[in-house]
């Protein structure tokens, strides 16, 4: 039996506000962390994310140009530092993917409690 279009549901989930750029499970977790900080170093982040200098430079210059985080450098006596912060459009930007995803999984439990008892699993 195939299964019903989604789009055609009266129930189909709006996924619009997602946001793309926070669709991947690295930079969700880096700006997710720096949501709970301010002005974090970089090497702490590179630790609580798990990654590479290489990578998290990376993920880091994509969010920048994004506009979602912004970079300080520095020296902490004369040893070089990078710190790095959430804007405010980032962190905006990351309440409304946070918003969309709660209401993704609302919808799903409201359509799985609701679906007629012809299409449940016979016990």
């Amino acid at each position: 039996m195939p299964w019903p279009a989604a789009a055609t549901t009266p129930t189909a989930m709006d996924n619009t506000e997602l946001d793309p750029l926070l669709l991947d499970p690295t930079r969700l977790s880096i700006v997710s962390l720096l949501a709970a900080t301010h002005w974090a170093e970089f090497g702490w982040v590179r630790d609580a994310v798990n990654l590479s200098d290489s990578a998290l430079s990376k993920q880091v210059t994509n969010l920048t140009k994004h506009g979602y985080v912004e970079v300080e450098k520095g020296y902490v006596g004369k040893r070089p530092r990078t710190w790095v912060n959430l804007t405010e459009s980032g962190r905006r930007a990351l309440q409304t993917h946070i918003e969309a995803l709660q209401r993704i999984v609302a919808q799903s439990q409201q359509t799985g409690t609701a679906r007629p008892p012809s299409s449940r699993k016979p016990h």
